[in-house]
């Protein structure tokens, strides 16, 4: 096998581990707000203890990488590419620490009525796990498109959670035992606020990726 054969298949491991890190984190937190719906207490231990799995993913990631640039010296985009895996996998790594965050959340809840029914915070979730397919599908595509496309889903994610925090207000004004609760409550959209975040952080990797410049999709 040449050299470039060699490289050119580590690339494409390391394509299939970012897309099953994005999988994983997609799922998960889609999980993360049923079991906070359900208010389910075991569910939400499962995806907590299943977080280990995405860490060994990137540590894979990592490895494979690393190998890669010793092994083979690429340079310009070849080097790029695996730069934007590291960092992509990273920003997964932590969106998936947020599906942790809202599953822990869940466990203080347990045994709690919710204050009022969820229809933002699942909403908002929708929006992530969409960010989270479209960032992979613009990686693997190097689509700079479908890259751009995540600040304006950011953008919503932010309203809503805007909304979130001003309902959440007025609930706890209205009844001071809610506190506790709608602080809890008002994390989960916190969380989910910096999930998209990162989601973006991703396509900010594509377009550095395809353009070798680095943008900020957030301005």
């Amino acid at each position: 096998m040449t050299k470039r054969k060699e490289f050119d298949l580590g690339l494409e491991q390391l394509n299939e581990l970012i897309v099953e890190m994005g999988n994983r984190v997609e799922k998960s937190i889609g999980e993360a707000m049923i079991a906070l719906i359900n208010v389910d207490g075991p569910e939400a231990v499962r995806i907590i203890v299943q977080d280990k799995e995405l860490n060994q993913i990137e540590e894979r990631i990592s490895e494979l990488g690393a190998t890669l640039i010793a092994t083979q010296q690429p340079v310009a985009k070849d080097l790029r590419r695996i730069l934007v895996a590291f960092k992509i996998a990273s920003d997964l790594e932590r969106m998936g620490d947020f599906s942790v965050d809202i599953a822990k959340v869940v466990v203080r809840l347990e045994g709690q009525t919710l204050i009022k029914p969820l229809i933002d915070l699942p909403r908002m979730t929708e929006i992530v796990q969409l960010m989270t397919r479209e960032s992979i599908q613009s990686y693997v595509q190097e689509n700079v498109d479908l890259a751009y496309k995540m600040a304006k889903d950011d953008d919503m994610v932010d309203a809503l959670y805007s909304q979130i925090i001003r309902e959440l207000f007025t609930i706890m004004m209205e009844n001071p035992l809610t506190i506790s609760q709608a602080n809890l409550l008002s994390f989960v959209g916190r969380y989910l606020e910096r999930f998209a975040d990162h989601a973006t952080n991703i396509g900010e990797s594509v377009v550095y990726l395809v353009t070798g410049a680095r943008p900020d999709l957030n301005s």
